[in-house]
């Protein structure tokens, strides 16, 4: 393969059915055998599926009662977030060592910058070692693209799966996306393309060939982005992994406490408000922290890594335990604060294995109302008593 020309160079890694994967490297009978990972009950969605199920019309977010109608031999394996969460970092391990720029977009998958590596070794060759080596390391099967942009690259590496590999060259971006259908386009949803749809719009060359202004007129500046999409731009850089670092929140006393109700009551509420701001930003955390201060300034931190999440309660739950370990001396508390760190892109559902759509579904509706009315328009009871003004957040 060439390599791309003195441009930018963006690799997109995506992890193939990552979910299936890591439970066949955990059993390897189940490989080949069409899986379908998520709850336990009819009512629960599927989370992951492998390519065997996928023939039969399975995908991630169906219910999986559905599911097994569609495929009926399948075999449904609860989830195991801890695992998953294990494998994911051994895999980003094995690209920090390799690359000096790369984003972990999500607990699958990741962005990596070579622009200028062609100057010393070609990057379309590096690319295939390291694929080897996460293989070699994880045991995990990968698909990557390589192009000029992170649109292109995150395509390609769709086009490209199972355990593939693809580039495309400087130049032949558009050509490459006109005959696929705009559904492959990163941020179009269902309403989107049902808009697009309307407008007879189905395939990317013939966004590409519609007036920018005309995008303009129908979405706004959304579609001024699709638009740029269709047609290979995107200068969005790589951002770099460290800089993801953590959502925290603090509350100083104007009057040091022992009152335990109070405090529980106000972690409650920052528990709730951060978990939000996660959801919000569409990232989910792998290690919470609670910190105490107490009247004396001797202060405490106690933290926990966790399978990753988003989810109120479990944030709430894993708070409660690290304050009931951290609170030992029964002196007044001058500080307290919570903080969400390790975070990674990411989907509230990949985290409720035994959710059903029906709790699923009440998160976002609850999540929208906060969109529209600010974050303290739906609440606990638990943390209904708590101003949110009076604590500072980062």
């Amino acid at each position: 393969m060439a390599d791309l020309p003195n441009n930018r160079a963006v690799a997109h890694i995506d992890l193939d059915s990552f979910f299936v994967s890591v439970e066949c490297l955990r059993d390897t009978r189940l490989k080949g055998l069409p899986l379908i990972i998520g709850g336990n009950s009819d009512r629960a969605v599927v989370s992951s599926c492998s390519y065997e199920a996928r023939r039969f019309g399975v995908h991630s977010a169906m219910p999986v009662k559905l599911a097994k109608r569609l495929c009926p031999d399948a075999l449904v394996i609860q989830g195991d977030m801890e695992l998953y969460s294990r494998y994911s970092q051994l895999v980003t391990e094995v690209v920090r060592d390799a690359v000096p720029l790369y984003e972990k977009a999500s607990i699958d998958e990741f962005y990596l910058d070579l622009s200028g590596m062609d100057r010393y070794f070609g990057t379309w060759r590096w690319m295939v070692e390291l694929k080897d080596k996460i293989v070699r390391e994880t045991g995990l099967p990968n698909t990557f693209a390589l192009s000029v942009n992170k649109t292109v690259s995150k395509i390609g590496t769709g086009e490209a799966k199972p355990n593939g590999q693809l580039q495309v060259p400087f130049g032949t971006e558009k050509s490459f996306l006109s005959p696929l259908s705009i559904r492959k386009i990163p941020m179009i949803g269902d309403k989107t393309y049902t808009t697009l749809c309307s407008m007879g719009i189905r395939r990317i060359e013939t966004l590409q060939q519609m007036p920018v202004r005309a995008m303009e007129q129908v979405m706004g500046k959304h579609g001024i982005l699709i638009w740029n999409k269709a047609n290979g731009i995107d200068n969005s850089p790589v951002e770099p992994y460290h800089e993801q670092k953590s959502i925290s929140t603090e509350h100083t006393f104007e009057t040091d406490t022992i009152d335990v109700v109070k405090l529980r009551e106000l972690l409650a509420a920052m528990s709730e408000k951060l978990a939000y701001k996660l959801r919000r930003k569409n990232r989910l955390c792998g290690c919470i922290a609670v910190k105490i201060r107490y009247a004396d300034f001797d202060t405490v931190t106690k933290q926990l890594k966790i399978p990753y999440t988003a989810n109120d309660k479990t944030i709430l739950q894993t708070v409660q335990q690290l304050f009931k370990q951290s609170y030992q001396r029964r002196l007044r508390i001058r500080l307290i604060g919570v903080r969400l760190s390790d975070l990674v892109q990411g989907s509230l559902q990949i985290s409720l294995f035994d959710d059903t759509p029906e709790i699923i579904n009440l998160y976002q509706a609850m999540d929208r109302i906060r969109n529209r009315y600010g974050a303290t328009a739906v609440q606990r009871a638990i943390t209904l008593g708590v101003d949110f003004r009076e604590y500072q957040s980062e």
